[in-house]
């Protein structure tokens, strides 16, 4: 630990005894039910700093990624949601999509365009979309390098979506490129 994380260390402490004696002051005449009340309030709290240490592991099991089968065909189980979701690297970076056959465009967050290295503020919004949530601005703008298992497109055209998204949209302009795309049952699969 360096120095500036035992001196946080050192103060949360001492606001915690802090905490801890105002709360045994006030509280005297009944201590014994604020104790037990206090030990459920840390149990229910170390709980969730142990959900939250663990949570990329259990993610993988509520969440299920894509894998390349032997006959090189990338099979998707359906996510817990209902939506089948995918993770591509775009310029080297991990994105995971919502694959929507419903969208024309693969259509980036602000957060995730700026992760794979597009300048944001040299981006122009010339481009609408109808959403869900009302009409957004696009910008148009290109991804060199995307990467799915063994498969490698280069120079895919994208838009970067200016309103709020929880996450980027997988639609045709990349689906296309696959020689068929099926679902059969929880799963999706893309054949090249």
């Amino acid at each position: 630990m360096s120095e500036n994380e035992y001196g946080r260390l050192i103060y949360l402490g001492l606001l915690g005894a802090a905490i801890v004696a105002y709360f045994i002051a006030d509280n005297r005449q009944s201590l014994g039910k604020n104790v037990r009340t206090a030990i459920v309030w840390g149990l229910l709290f170390l709980g969730l700093v142990a959900g939250y240490g663990l949570w990329e592991g259990v993610r993988s099991d509520i969440l299920p990624r894509q894998t390349l089968t032997s006959s090189g065909q990338i099979e998707v189980p359906r996510g817990f949601g209902g939506h089948f979701h995918l993770v591509l690297q775009l310029n080297g970076e991990p994105v995971e999509f919502i694959v929507d056959t419903g969208a024309s465009d693969v259509v980036l967050s602000r957060q995730d365009a700026q992760r794979v290295g597009i300048d944001l503020g040299s981006l122009t919004y010339l481009g609408r979309a109808s959403t869900a949530n009302g009409e957004v601005r696009t910008a148009p703008t290109r991804i060199e390098t995307v990467e799915l298992g063994n498969i490698t497109d280069r120079n895919l055209r994208v838009v970067v979506n200016e309103g709020e998204m929880e996450g980027s949209l997988l639609g045709m302009t990349y689906l296309r490129r696959f020689e068929s795309l099926e679902i059969r049952g929880d799963r999706l699969i893309l054949t090249r």
